[in-house]
């Protein structure tokens, strides 16, 4: 199945989300949160997990992935970044637009896609702007461009870090983040996970993108999802329930912070990570 080049450059007319409280509150426990984190559990005075756009922008990256005839069967997911420019409201209706900004040639490797998606409100104002890579294992040899090298945002070397957070995975926790929309059965069933060559199902990695939210927030931003200006991730390996994630911070300037996490047996699971404050 070949990949859709003429994709390319092509915007998505705006797709229509509406959401909820409890659908937001569904997202914060399904990301490792709980009444430790009152404000983004309980309707009183709901807050928005920055990365909840991973939610509100999934239409758009679905009509882009089959716009470019990916194999959804081969993909991964490489990257997911999030910019902020006005708080997520706590309900409501949005409108997400994107667009194939390119496609690289990794051969064997398979095809690089970059996809970038604004989230806009029901009055046109911005909200959020997302920025998705996944690779289509299926697709390289099409004999396009590799691509440039991308930024490396690594821990200084010998530094220690300026904060360091643990979240413990709950046993539970793919079971519950999949009610927010990613019901894929790598995640659930044990003989499915097994044919994609795991011994059980592993966590969704835009989960784990949330608990990088959440170390970020509750170790700089005093909580406050509106001081979170951006973050951006690269899945680096595979999470699974009763893992300990270890996220570690480094303050390269001020208000910029390159992270990783880790598991409880060194296992580099996000990388690249780099957060910016307001």
């Amino acid at each position: 199945m070949a990949l859709n080049l003429g994709a390319i450059g092509k915007k998505t007319a705006p797709i229509e989300f509406n959401y909820d409280e409890d659908m937001v509150i569904l997202y914060a426990l399904g990301i490792g949160s709980g009444t430790e984190e009152l404000d983004y559990v309980y309707e009183k005075n709901l807050k928005v997990f920055p990365t909840f756009s991973s939610i509100l922008c999934r239409p758009a990256l679905v009509s882009l992935m089959m716009e470019a005839n990916v194999n959804r069967s081969a993909v991964l997911h490489g990257e997911q970044e999030v910019t902020i420019y006005k708080a997520i409201p706590a309900k409501g209706k949005v409108f997400s637009s994107g667009v194939l900004s390119s496609v690289y040639d990794k051969g064997d490797m398979g095809a690089v896609l970059n996809m970038d998606i604004e989230t806009s409100d029901e009055q046109n104002q911005l909200i959020l702007k997302s920025k998705v890579v996944i690779v289509d294992r299926s697709a390289g040899n099409f004999g396009g461009d590799r691509g440039p090298k991308s930024p490396k945002y690594d821990p200084p070397h010998g530094s220690n870090p300026d904060f360091c957070v643990k979240h413990v995975v709950s046993r539970d926790q793919s079971a519950l983040y999949r009610l927010s929309g990613d019901k894929n059965p790598l995640h659930i069933d044990p003989d499915f996970a097994k044919t994609k060559g795991f011994d059980q199902p592993i966590l969704h990695g835009l989960c784990s993108f949330g608990f990088a939210c959440r170390a970020i927030l509750e170790s700089v931003c005093e909580n406050d999802p509106e001081k979170l200006k951006s973050l951006s991730v690269r899945f680096m390996g595979v999470v699974y329930p009763r893992d300990t994630l270890i996220t570690k911070g480094w303050e390269i300037i001020k208000g910029t912070y390159n992270m990783q996490t880790m598991t409880q047996d060194g296992r580099l699971v996000l990388g690249n990570i780099r957060a910016t404050i307001k």
